[in-house]
This record gives C-alpha cells, structure tokens and sequence, in this order.
C-alpha cells in the first residue's frame, strides 16, 4: 500500500495514505506517552488531558462546540489513552479533510484547560472509573496487569485512583502536557480520499506551532524484587465469574512476538481455537473464551481470558492449565501453525479495507 512520510521541522512526523474506492477519510494524532509515564502522584494525568481537550479551544470556547462542528457533517470523533500512547482521531466524509485537520490541530494547539471545566470533567472521569469498576470483564484486565507488574507504571490503572484522581491539579497537567506534547513525542496519519501534496501542506501548516524538543522517557522495566502474589480474587454479585490466566511475554521489539502472537490465536484467538472448541463447543462453559498477547516497549504478556458460570470457574481454570501445559510438553502441529498464519494473513487484508 502505497503511503508517504515526511518529518516537519519540529519532529512530528506525518504519514498519509491515499486510498482508492471510498469517500471517507480518517486523521488520527498520536503521542508516545500514557499511564507509563506519570508518577503515583500523578497517575491518571494522560487520561484526565485526554478529555480536557474536548473542552473548549480559543476559537471554539464552548465544551460542545467541538462536538457540534464535527456532528453537523456527520463526522466521527474520539480519543483514546494506553500506557505507552494516546491517540485523537476524526473520520469523516473526505471533503471535510479541512474541518477534521482544523480540529484536531486546534484541540491539541489552542485548549483552554478552564478550571471549572476540569472541575466537571473530575467528576465525569469519577463516574467513567465507576462504570469500569460495575464492568468486570473489563476490569478483570487491570487486575491482570497489577499482578503481573506490581507497583510501577505498568501495574497501575490508566484511569488512576480515586486519591490521585482527586488530587491532580491545573498545574499538574499544564506541565505533563509540556513536557510529553511536543513534536518528536508525535506521528500524525491521514487515511482515505484525498490529495496527498494537498494533505501534507496543511497537516504541515496546521502543526506548525507543536513545540519541538524531547519528551519525557519513560522508566525501564525492572523486575521486582518482591516475590508478587500470583494469584488475586475480588469479589463482586455478578451473574458470572470473569479470570484471566496468563505470564509476563515479550515487549514490542522482541522477535519472539511473532511466534507468541500465533500461539494466542492457536490456543484461543479464533473461533476453531483448542480453547474456544474445548471450553465453549464441547462443554458450554464459557460463552466468551480468548487468548491474546500485548506488547509494551520492553516487556509484554500472554493470557487468556473467560467468563464463566461461578460453580465451574475450578474447572474452567483446570482445562486452561492443561492445555498451557500440553502446548509446553508437546507444542502446537504444523497444521495448527499454518492456519494461525493463514488466519492473520486474512486478518490483515480485511483490516486494509477501512481507514
């Protein structure tokens, strides 16, 4: 697929790729930082400057005036935070390119950061953790990591916590955005229909502005020296037990991931999966059952998730182990490997067909 990358003079790099057959485009700004990179005290800063964007700009001064300009051509929009990146996209019909880059450009150059407006967003962000915490099948994940990483970046909730929620001031999240919001720290993609020398005069006009310099690292991971619980159990009335099963893997520059990758999609990363046939087809315990890999910078890890009747979560996680332990002893066939690949080469081109 044909696409073109340039570096503007303040390091953000641009990359756009022009797409034939369709009407739409999409324009996603990235920004190498997340939760990994804030302190205890100021864990859940990304995520809190994730949402102030949304809430007022020098041009578009209202919290809805964003929403209502992207709403009135029929656009899609939002923003998302990791541990390691953050993301704001807009698709939209290709001959708003200029609305959507206008947008982003000037949610990210030109945001107000009122304090009212933070005080309110607090309080949405408040209920945001709530509702994670009444979604177990969501919430089981963030268990997962505390357990695997402990206490450091990686083991922490990208929402924070209640106390340093609470906690996080103006000023708190003026400095993380000068110091992680710059143009080295950014990669700016247009997918879709449009002009590429167009496309990449305005993107480099509309960032102009982005400070230059070098963002903040983050720190190593170092195993710790305390011996971590491997197991932990919360208590919730729910109608199912959610688990996950799983151990620290390989970080995005590793090779192995590839190998670690097709092991997940073998055991539970499709439908035909041992996994999926074992716990779901054969014995209708689980409605939901998968296996996955996620990659950080250095370190990564493999699990496998369920949701399960509450009376059979022992044996639930008894199948799991057996069959972790038949992939140890005996491995995956070839056949198994080849349709893994197969299964991802198809994956691939499917996901080539939208921006």
């Amino acid at each position: 697929m044909h696409h073109t990358k340039i570096t503007l003079e303040n390091g953000m790099r641009a990359i756009t790729v022009p797409m034939k057959d369709t009407k739409s485009l999409t324009l996603l700004a990235l920004f190498g930082t997340g939760s990994r990179f804030e302190t205890k005290k100021t864990n859940g800063v990304s995520h809190f400057l994730e949402h102030l964007f949304f809430k007022g700009t020098k041009s578009r001064p209202r919290p809805g005036d964003i929403s209502q300009a992207l709403d009135d051509v029929g656009a899609e929009h939002n923003a998302f935070t990791a541990k390691e990146y953050t993301g704001y996209w807009v698709k939209a019909a290709s001959h708003h390119f200029p609305l959507a880059l206008d947008i982003v450009s000037d949610i990210l150059l030109e945001p107000l950061f009122k304090e009212e407006e933070i005080e309110k967003e607090r309080g949405v962000i408040f209920q945001e953790m709530n509702m994670y915490l009444d979604t177990p099948r969501r919430y089981v994940h963030d268990i997962f990591e505390s357990l695997l990483y402990g206490d450091e970046p990686l083991g922490w909730e990208i929402i924070g916590t209640s106390g340093s929620l609470q906690g996080l001031s103006r000023e708190n999240i003026l400095t993380y955005r000068k110091s992680q919001y710059i143009g080295s720290n950014a990669v700016l993609v247009v997918a879709g229909a449009f002009q590429e020398e167009d496309a990449l005069r305005r993107v480099e006009q509309a960032f102009v502005r982005l400070p230059s310099g070098t963002a903040k690292s983050c720190p190593p991971f170092r195993e710790s020296k305390k011996r971590l619980s491997p197991v932990r159990l919360e208590y919730k009335k729910t109608d199912q037990t959610h688990l996950m099963v799983g151990a620290r893997g390989f970080g995005m520059f590793d090779d192995r991931r590839y190998a670690a990758t097709l092991l997940a999609t073998a055991l539970g990363g499709k439908t035909s999966s041992r996994l999926f046939q074992e716990i779901r087809e054969k014995r209708g315990l689980a409605y939901t059952v998968s296996a996955i890999t996620e990659q950080f910078l250095d370190t990564g890890y493999f699990s496998v998730y369920a949701g399960v009747p509450h009376q059979k979560t022992k044996e639930v996680v008894r199948r799991i182990r057996d069959e972790f332990h038949n992939v140890c002893t005996t491995g995956i066939t070839l056949r198994e490997l080849q349709q893994a690949k197969d299964f991802w080469r198809g994956q691939f081109a499917i996901s080539l067909e939208s921006s």
